[in-house]
């Protein structure tokens, strides 16, 4: 008898089987789908993907959720970060860090402080051009 060990045994009803998500099972993957708010297909993927742990899927969800929400932001705790970060605002990594310390970790913030610096460098650099062509 093959039902002991299927996660959808109607006959069973313990923690076990609710653990588990039978894609096997329309009513299941509906269940699921609802539960986690993703497609069917994204639900199966991430069973393919992980297994049919329920805690393990929950999991892997949350993480997806996690990153994509975490794009635009600058975690100066990941050395890769902060390397990609200084590269794409072309400033040493001990800069990126004061900049994240005055504004925050929003890549957006970061990116109006450097640009905001940049404009007052100009603008001093003008200064003394015109200062010097005046002791001249």
């Amino acid at each position: 008898m093959k039902d002991h060990l299927m996660a959808d045994s109607k006959k069973k009803r313990g923690a076990a089987d609710r653990a588990l998500i039978a894609l096997s099972e329309s009513y299941e993957v509906a269940y699921w789908s609802k539960k986690f708010k993703v497609t069917p297909a994204k639900l199966k993927a991430a069973v393919k993907k992980v297994g049919h742990s329920a805690k393990k899927v929950e999991a892997h969800f949350k993480e997806q959720r996690h990153k994509a929400a975490d794009r635009a932001r600058i975690a100066i705790s990941e050395p890769y970060e902060v390397r990609y970060w200084s590269k794409k605002f072309k400033v040493t990594p001990a800069r990126l860090k004061t900049a994240v310390a005055a504004v925050g970790h929003s890549s957006k913030k970061v990116e109006a402080y450097f640009a905001a610096k940049k404009k007052t460098a100009k603008k001093k650099k003008a200064a003394k051009k015109t200062v010097r062509r005046k002791k001249s």
